[in-house]
């Protein structure tokens, strides 16, 4: 597997328009806890059993085999994506997968709009784990300036 340091070199190559990371910064975390509410959203024929849960710890899994320093930062923000699907199942006056398709749909609009004004193709048009990387990218830029390793 490469290193995180590898993924986020290749990843920033197209990610280097300062108006393209800005939108990063804003889409990247909305298409994350977009797909988790969505998944939070499936029903379960087991009682207690929520999807989006399951979910997140398989990614994290993942995570912690790019760097399980950084994996700390992920679970904090898986967790509190978890904390928010539960407070807009709970308080929205839509469905829960009907806010996190709008945020969806809207997110990668976004993100097609950055990558028009960077002149390239988003990462995961060349790998599908660039989509796991994104939100592990913007983690690195927040512990780099904290001055943390990972």
């Amino acid at each position: 597997m490469r290193s995180a340091d590898e993924w986020f070199d290749d990843y920033g190559q197209s990610h280097t328009n300062p108006t393209n990371k800005l939108i990063h910064w804003i889409c990247v975390p909305l298409i994350f806890w977009s797909v988790v509410a969505l998944v939070w959203s499936i029903p379960s024929p087991i009682a207690g059993l929520n999807w989006a849960i399951v979910a997140t710890m398989a990614a994290q899994f993942y995570y912690i085999m790019l760097s399980p320093k950084l994996s700390i930062g992920i679970a904090l923000f898986m967790v509190l994506s978890l904390l928010v699907c539960a407070a807009v199942d709970n308080t929205a006056a839509w469905p829960l997968w009907q806010v996190a398709l709008v945020v969806f749909v809207v997110a990668w609009i976004g993100q097609f709009i950055g990558h028009k004004i960077e002149g390239e193709k988003p990462s995961f048009f060349k790998d599908l784990q660039f989509l796991l990387i994104g939100p592990a990218w913007l983690m690195g830029f927040i512990y780099r300036r904290l001055s943390l390793s990972y």
